[in-house]
């Protein structure tokens, strides 16, 4: 009754859902703030003045949204936690100079999707080649093989360097061999690390340039360099984001790319083949609410990295091995410790944190930054061990 391609499936497995109990919950990279005021009141807004739309299909170019997306990158530069708060109103921030963007984003450079992660299946399909292997880094994101799997196609996973940055050079040389494409995250997951944004650009300057290179910028805002100031030079660039960290959305569900126009026309033209309206009503008019009030954003990520940077020198001090993060989360291990034990043993306490069973990093814990009260509880914890 199934078919043979089902058996060739291997679901990825997201963090932890407990329903026995109470937790705090730091083992899904979810943000510990709520999404803005502002937010609130739009829903309010649809449920009480527009009930009457939930009954009707939502835009299905997210016209609004798309323009909205646009005006807050332009704003902040693509780095919430490095843009300043410029008075009151409406797209109040201002990016810093390290984050300037030398032209315009268009609301034709943006496709939204339900989540990032149906943004990045629409992304295999429209640009990875089932004839050749997609190049990506041996520890990222797991979805990425989860979709490889899906759509039938080869990878060539490269080894990161001992110091647990990407191996640059050995991708590239992949890329090249194969003429084929490149993803990867940045900052990345789970380690954290991020490359510069010369970095990534003397990358795209050596790879196949008839071929798509794919950032996933799920966590830039905690401190990170966007790649969409490459834009300008780089047709081939597609840069993936994502409203679920940064923005407080991961229950709403939206994300999003920021690309050439020719690239998210062949994006549309996947969608409209595949699911017409893939945002909803409500997520479009709550994610429009959040990106006019992005300065709310801007402090909140602040504070993420703040409470970031105090962990890292708490697990130091405690003697535990912490990989340094860019993002809303910290990659570290207790010597002499497996993380399984690690694991089981916070959990027991009341807190959850993610650990990977994969061989090479199975001693490690994957911690999300809470809220500074959520982060002294599990320094209590860990001061027992």
């Amino acid at each position: 009754m199934l078919s043979k391609r089902l058996e060739n499936l291997n679901p990825y497995v997201p963090g932890e859902q407990p329903k026995d109990r109470e937790y705090i919950k730091l083992n899904a990279n979810e943000n510990p703030y709520s999404p803005s005021p502002k937010v609130k009141e739009a829903i309010l807004d649809v449920v009480n003045n527009s009930l009457q739309k939930l009954g009707l299909y939502p835009d299905p170019e997210s016209v609004e949204l798309r323009e909205s997306i646009a005006h807050m990158i332009n704003c902040t530069g693509g780095v919430l936690c490095n843009a300043y708060q410029n008075g009151c109103g409406d797209y109040s921030c201002i990016s810093s100079a390290q984050d300037l963007i030398p032209f315009n984003v268009t609301p034709d450079m943006i496709f939204c999707g339900n989540g990032s992660d149906e943004v990045l299946s629409f992304v295999f399909y429209t640009f990875f080649d089932t004839d050749r292997p997609l190049v990506l880094p041996k520890y990222t994101y797991s979805f990425y093989p989860v979709y490889a799997g899906f759509y039938n196609i080869a990878l060539d996973e490269v080894n990161l360097k001992n110091d647990w940055t990407l191996d640059i050079d050995k991708m590239l040389l992949e890329a090249n061999k194969y003429d084929t494409n490149i993803i990867f995250a940045n900052p990345n997951a789970p380690t954290g690390l991020a490359l510069s944004r010369l970095q990534v650009k003397e990358m795209l300057e050596k790879a196949p340039k008839d071929k798509v290179f794919v950032v996933d910028e799920a966590y830039v805002d905690f401190g990170g360099q966007s790649c969409i100031p490459l834009l300008k030079d780089f047709k081939n660039l597609v840069v993936v984001r994502t409203f679920s960290k940064s923005m407080s959305f991961a229950g709403m569900r939206l994300g999003y790319v920021v690309a050439n126009p020719e690239l998210i026309k062949a994006m549309m033209t996947v969608k409209n083949s595949f699911n017409h309206f893939p945002v909803d009503a409500i997520a479009q008019k709550a994610a429009v609410a959040s990106c006019k009030d992005v300065s709310y954003y801007c402090v909140n990520a602040k504070k993420v990295a703040e409470e970031r940077e105090s962990f890292e020198a708490f697990l130091c001090e405690k003697g535990w091995s912490v990989i340094p993060s860019k993002t809303n989360f910290v990659f570290a291990k207790k010597n002499g410790k497996s993380g399984d034990e690690m694991y089981k043993f916070i959990k027991s306490q009341g807190i959850l944190v993610r650990h990977f069973s994969t061989p090479g990093i199975e001693d490690y814990l994957r911690i999300t930054i809470g809220t500074h009260e959520q982060m002294n509880a599990l320094k209590k914890i860990m001061e027992n061990l």
